[in-house]
C-alpha cells in the first residue's frame, strides 16, 4: 500500500533503535490491472514494490495487444526510502521494435542510455529531487506519482518521460471532490485527481490508503483498470477542490 511506503522512514528508524542489526524491514505491495481501450480490454499490466533496507526494488510488466499497436514492457526500478529513483532498467518492444533503457541520477542530470533499431544513444535529462520515471501504461510509476504526492504536498513533482530522448515534465496536480466505487465486492471510498504532465492529462482515481486502482490515460479512450475495481460513476460532473 502506497500509504505504508509514506511512513516507512520514520517506522524503520524506530525499528533499528529496538532490534539493532536484525532482520531488515520488508514491505511488499502489488496491484494487477487490466488495460482497456473505450471500455474493450487490449492488454494487462501489473506492478510489485519490496522494501529493502536501503528503500524499496520496484517492477512493472506491461503487455498490450491491439490493432495498430503491439506493446510489451518489463521494468525494474531501485529506489530510496524517499520514493526517488536511484537506478532503472526497462526492457520492450514497440510493434516489433526492441528499446532497452538503463538510467540514473548522476549529479545534477539523470542519465539515460538507449537502445533500439541497433543504435545506442545518450541523454543527459535535468534532474529534480521529486522525479517519477513514467513510461506509457506503467501502473508502478504512477502508484510512485502518488506516494511522492503525499510527500511534496502534490507540490514541485516532475516525471521523466523515456521517449526518443527523454524529457522531464512538471507535474501539475488538481484536486477532486472523492467519489465511490467497490474493490472485490466491497464499498471503497475513492479520491480523484487530475495530473497534468506537460500537455496530457491522466485521470488518477486512488483508494483510501492511497493505492493506485484507476487511471485514465491521455490518448484515444486508454485505461488502467485495478482487477475488481468499479468505479461508482458520479451523479453529476465535478469540479476541482483547489
Amino acid at each position: 500500500m502506497t500509504y505504508l511506503r509514506v511512513i516507512r522512514v520514520s517506522f524503520l528508524a524506530v525499528l533499528v533503535l529496538i532490534v539493532a542489526g536484525g532482520m531488515p524491514f520488508a514491505i511488499a505491495q502489488s496491484g494487477d490491472f487490466l488495460v482497456s481501450q473505450n471500455g474493450h480490454d487490449v492488454g494487462t499490466a501489473s506492478f510489485q514494490f519490496t522494501g529493502n533496507a536501503d528503500g524499496y526494488e520496484s517492477t512493472s510488466v506491461v503487455k498490450v495487444s491491439m490493432q495498430g499497436l503491439d506493446y510489451a514492457l518489463s521494468k525494474t526500478e531501485e529506489l530510496d526510502a524517499s520514493n526517488r529513483v536511484r537506478h532503472v532498467i526497462l526492457s520492450g518492444t514497440v510493434n516489433g521494435t526492441a528499446v532497452n533503457l538503463v538510467g540514473k541520477p548522476d549529479g545534477a542530470n539523470f542519465l539515460l542510455n538507449t537502445s533500439a533499431n541497433g543504435r545506442s544513444s545518450t541523454s543527459r535529462l535535468e534532474l529534480h529531487p521529486a522525479s517519477v520515471f513514467l513510461p506509457d501504461f506503467d501502473p508502478g510509476g504512477l502508484e510512485t506519482l502518488l506516494a511522492l504526492a503525499v510527500q511534496q504536498g502534490n507540490r514541485d513533482l516532475w516525471a521523466i518521460i523515456p521517449k526518443q530522448a527523454g524529457s522531464v515534465d512538471a507535474v501539475q496536480l488538481a484536486t477532486y471532490p472523492d467519489e465511490q466505487g467497490t474493490l472485490d465486492g466491497r464499498a471503497i471510498a475513492v479520491h480523484h485527481m487530475v495530473a497534468t504532465i506537460g500537455q496530457d492529462q491522466t485521470e488518477l482515481f486512488s483508494g483510501p490508503e492511497n493505492q493506485l486502482l484507476q487511471a485514465e490515460l491521455e490518448g484515444p479512450g486508454f485505461a488502467l483498470v485495478r482487477k475488481g475495481f468499479v468505479l461508482t460513476p458520479p451523479k453529476k460532473p465535478l469540479a476541482p477542490t483547489d
